[in-house]
Parts: C-alpha cells; structure tokens; sequence
C-alpha cells in the first residue's frame, strides 16, 4: 500500500447486507500476531508502511459488495493528510463530519476498543476489495474495512 499508513479497507456486500449472512463473520478477521506485542488484529507498522493481514486478495468472499459505491464514492479525503476525528456511532453506523459509515462484520473484533466519539482515523481507499474503504484508527495501529454510506 505504500506511505498509507493510516489505510483501511471493507469487504464487498450488498447496500442492506443482512449482516448475520457474512461467510466468516464469527470468526472474525484475526491474524497471526506477527511480532511480540502485536495485535492479533489487522495492523500497520508506520515505521515502514506495511500492512500487515492485508493480503487476501480480490477474491476474499468476506469483503465482497453486490453493489460497490451504492451510495456514492467519499471525496472527503485520502491518506495520513486527512485525520478525521469520528463524533459518534458504533460499528454499524458511525460518522465524522458529514460523512457516515459502517464497519465490514468480518472486522467487528477489530473495532472493539474503537471510541466512536473520539478517535481519530484516516481513510485510504482499498485496493484490491471494489466499494471498500480502510479506515485506520492510528491510537491503536489498527485498521478496519469500512463501507461509505453517504452525507
């Protein structure tokens, strides 16, 4: 991903997924802890840019959208230039500005700690899943998919 240390990314669904459907939802998105003192989570490592645990490709059933922008492409803003600090909301729908979003339920794990009427985050566009974004959250190094619902 290259000097995006604050990306995230979401799997691909339909614009109303019924989210109990998700193929892995239970099992969540985990990854081996990579280094010790690592989160078993979806990380970046700034001090080189690497993403660690994206690496599933554009087949990842998880993060497939039957609709990819169904409620338009966000234009807010890309990369570590752009922090957003989110105002409030949980996993399902939360938001920053005028701007709203839902997390991937393959990622529910990993947003766990995420405080929805404070944290900043950084959003990159995902590469390789269409209609997903990464939403990186630089407080704990982590980032999620997340899907933009609109303004």
């Amino acid at each position: 991903m290259g000097s995006h240390a604050a990306a995230a990314s979401r799997p691909a669904r339909d614009s109303t997924p019924a989210r109990g459907q998700q193929p892995n939802a239970a099992a969540g998105n985990r990854i081996a802890v990579d280094q010790r003192g690592h989160p078993e989570f979806p990380h970046v490592h700034a001090s080189n840019d690497q993403w660690v645990g994206h690496n599933s490709g554009a087949n990842d059933r998880n993060f497939r959208l039957d609709q990819p922008w169904a409620h338009g492409r966000f234009t807010g803003g890309f990369g570590p230039q752009h922090v957003f600090v989110m105002a409030g909301g949980n996993r399902e729908r939360f938001w920053f500005g005028n701007y709203y979003w839902d997390i991937a339920p393959y990622d529910y794990a990993i947003v766990e700690g995420w405080n929805w009427g404070g944290d900043q985050i950084v959003i990159y566009e995902d590469p390789d899943h269409p209609g997903w974004y990464l939403a990186y959250n630089p407080r704990l190094g982590t980032y999620a998919h997340v899907e933009y619902l609109g303004n």
